[in-house]
């Protein structure tokens, strides 16, 4: 058994307190904040990963005594916990499309958000990996009159590129408040050449138009579509049944969740809406976690592309957080790596978490909007490890 410190358990149950008071008083719109203290995680080796043991049995209940209390508090989502390529806990709380009054379930797939920059991401290395393209070389090459001559494609995959976000720049120059395709966006960028945040490769800036470029480059060097790529290359090969893009055209199918605000009031749609690479892929818990396990099987990337892809680009600011080819990171001093990906748009929270070196994983998708959910995988990972705090969350259910 494991001796938990006083200071980790502390931590455990002010998180965990913290996590329900913010989802019973979320802002419609708030962006996600993680400006709370972090619980610590790093390492994690099971020896219970049996689901029918006793002791995991016992852990199950505290997982699901904790996600009554977030379920109490206005969790509407699924969770997926997985250990070396078995999945350990399942969950799927709330309603797919409550007005219809559908649960959730694991047909449902749940926009993605930002979490899809790690498939574009990695469709992006997939094209290098097998020499169609160079990430070294200029983004004009692959797309043309792209008007910023020394921005290459790594810095959009590595955020350096210094390009303002389009969704700031587009209404400057369209009047018209209907989707976005990004040929057009391009189209205004060429013509208008907005203006940079910074010089390009001088510092690290999140900014969704980096992915939607990445994304047209896919279907300038495939000469396939956005969406043809990734069902051809990644989504049915790997058994991933229920992924799909998201585009302007179409129709999303009854099993997608609608996206909601507090209060199970459906988000508006808003002309970014039909803009993808950045977002628009919509996935379920099952499908992320066979994306997940892909990798480890090299069934898409080699691993000389994911050392690639995981290796931290950007030092200007000391600490453990960083971003690589499409994946951010938390680089502890020790060596240990945490691979992630969270994601927001309108009503979608998600949470993508590889403890790579264990094989471990938590991915937590919301369809309804709550910053707490960024605070759910530290408090599930701690939950899990420490198995002599678990017994202390235990609401009398069996």
């Amino acid at each position: 058994m494991i001796i938990l410190k006083r200071t980790v358990f502390l931590s455990v149950v002010l998180s965990i307190v913290i996590i329900a008071c913010q989802s019973g008083r979320e802002k419609v719109n708030a962006r996600p904040s993680l400006g709370l203290p972090p619980i610590e995680m790093g390492a994690i080796q099971l020896s219970y990963s049996d689901t029918n043991s006793p002791e995991w049995k016992v852990i199950a209940r505290r997982l699901d005594s904790f996600y009554r209390i977030q379920e109490r508090a206005g969790f509407n989502g699924s969770v997926l916990v997985g250990y070396q390529g078995k999945i350990l806990y399942e969950k799927y709380i709330g309603y797919s499309n409550k007005r219809e009054n559908i649960p959730l379930s694991s047909d449902n797939a749940v926009q993605l958000a930002s979490t899809s920059k790690t498939f574009t991401g990695a469709a992006i290395l997939y094209l290098h990996q097998n020499k169609y393209l160079d990430i070294d070389h200029p983004v004009a090459q692959y797309i043309k009159d792209f008007p910023y001559p020394d921005i290459t494609v790594r810095m959009l995959l590595n955020h350096r590129s210094g390009l303002p976000d389009y969704g700031h720049f587009v209404p400057l120059y369209r009047k018209s408040k209907d989707f976005i395709s990004n040929d057009e966006v391009l189209r205004i960028m060429a013509q208008h050449k907005p203006h940079q945040e910074f010089k390009t490769n001088t510092r690290f800036k999140y900014c969704n138009t980096n992915y939607l470029i990445l994304a047209s480059i896919i279907e300038e060097v495939t000469e396939m579509s956005f969406d043809a790529f990734m069902q051809q290359y990644i989504f049915k090969p790997l058994g991933m049944t229920h992924t799909f893009v998201y585009t302007a055209d179409k129709q999303l199918p009854s099993s997608a969740t609608i996206s909601y605000q507090g209060g199970y009031v459906p988000f508006p749609l808003d002309f970014r809406d039909g803009v993808y690479g950045d977002k628009n892929i919509y996935s379920t818990v099952e499908d992320m976690y066979r994306w997940d396990q892909s990798f480890y099987s090299n069934k898409f990337l080699s691993n000389e592309t994911l050392e690639l892809a995981y290796g931290p680009c950007s030092f200007e600011r000391p600490g453990i957080k960083n971003y690589g080819l499409g994946w951010r990171m938390l680089c502890y001093p020790d060596g240990y790596k945490i691979i992630y990906h969270n994601g927001w748009w309108h009503g979608n929270n998600t949470c993508f978490y590889r403890f790579i070196k264990d094989n471990f994983t938590i991915i937590v998708l919301g369809n309804k909007h709550s910053n707490a959910i960024y605070r759910q995988p530290p408090v599930v990972y701690n939950l899990i490890k420490n198995t002599e705090a678990v017994g202390q969350f235990d609401d009398g259910a069996e």
